[in-house]
């Protein structure tokens, strides 16, 4: 994590999601028009999320096994990092709803289980918060962050198809976006969001880790 090349790409990626998601061609498609832009900050987003948040899970996993208090850091940062993306991600989303459904907030299955999942982890990390003995606060945490990653995947996955109710892509009987407009124009910009997004969560779970370890030493 000290170099810094995957910093510079972080930079040059969403320099390049930024400009491309707003001045690049893309399909128009009835009702979502020019709002598909947003498929590139919403989506691509809540992946980064995911992968974040995966992490987070692996390194609670790591700290249950070890006791070194170094990956509850990581993983509680990264679960940090999870969670501003799915805020950024579910905002994003109620702005793309609002132009393309008539309302921020229709009650949509899908919208309804990502609030849910947020909820699952800004509990988690009011949870932590609340313990004081630092090695409790990990322990409790990394047990409490496996079950709400066990939650997060039937919750963003399995339940919204379940229902024919969902206005969501490859949800309630919709075709999702690959079955007929993620095209290569899309692509071009798709895939590399994600990278960047995901890099940029990375960057920002390594300043926090290091200001954690400072004020560690500092206590010591």
């Amino acid at each position: 994590m000290k170099k810094r090349w995957w910093k510079i790409l972080c930079v040059v990626l969403l320099v390049y999601v930024i400009l491309g998601a707003l001045l690049f061609e893309v399909p128009r498609l009835a009702i979502l028009n020019e709002t598909i832009r947003n498929l590139h900050f919403h989506v691509t987003m809540w992946f980064g999320m995911i992968i974040l948040l995966t992490v987070s899970v692996v390194y609670a996993i790591k700290y249950l096994r070890s006791n070194r208090i170094d990956h509850d850091h990581y993983s509680v940062e990264f679960a940090n990092a999870g969670v501003l993306f799915g805020i950024l991600g579910i905002t994003t989303g109620a702005i793309w709803a609002n132009f393309t459904w008539g309302e921020p907030w229709s009650g949509d299955p899908k919208q309804n289980s990502s609030a849910i999942a947020l909820l699952i982890y800004l509990a988690y990390l009011v949870l932590r918060n609340s313990l004081e003995d630092q090695q409790q606060k990990a322990r409790v945490s990394a047990i409490y962050n496996v079950f709400a990653f066990a939650a997060l995947i039937p919750l963003l996955f399995i339940l919204p198809r379940m229902t024919d109710s969902s206005l969501h892509p490859g949800n309630g009987g919709n075709p999702g976006f690959n079955a007929y407009d993620l095209d290569s124009r899309l692509r071009m910009i798709f895939y590399p969001a994600i990278i960047g997004w995901t890099l940029l969560g990375t960057w920002l779970v390594s300043l926090r880790v290091r200001i954690r370890k400072i004020k560690t030493a500092l206590e010591d």
